[in-house]
């Protein structure tokens, strides 16, 4: 299993959100590094879930309930993909982008360095981090 970090922001999709649904195709990704990552994400694999631009913290956690696939909302002659998730469950406190650069466990993690991508991998040791500094286990 690998664990990655997707972003939302909250209005326009907040991991509120997800839990009521129960499912969701994280379609709309146009970026080519993001989309080779979704297209490495296996079934089951989990995703640290962050509400960007809007509270700036990491705030539950997803899983992958189907891999990649063709993303239906890309124009027809465009090769973008989409992942289906589900809930997992939300973290207990919620763990800010301001904590998570002051961890210094947490330095290298993606989502300091490459705060563009919106789909990055995470370290099993920067997944546990978080899950402790949000009070929450898997």
């Amino acid at each position: 299993m690998s664990w990655w970090l997707i972003k939302s922001e909250p209005h326009v999709y907040a991991f509120t959100q997800l839990v009521k649904e129960k499912s969701t195709s994280w379609e709309g990704v146009r970026n080519y590094e993001a989309r080779n990552n979704l297209r490495k994400m296996k079934k089951g694999d989990l995703a640290l879930y962050y509400h960007s631009n809007e509270g700036l913290e990491i705030v539950g956690i997803a899983r992958v309930k189907r891999e990649a696939y063709a993303d239906p909302t890309a124009p027809k002659d465009e090769d973008w993909a989409t992942v289906d998730f589900e809930p997992l469950k939300a973290l207990a406190e919620p763990v800010t982008l301001k904590a998570i650069k002051a961890t210094k466990k947490l330095a290298a993690m993606q989502l300091v360095k490459k705060s563009r991508i919106s789909v990055v991998p995470v370290t099993d040791a920067e997944a546990g981090e978080v899950l402790k500094m949000g009070k929450t286990n898997v």
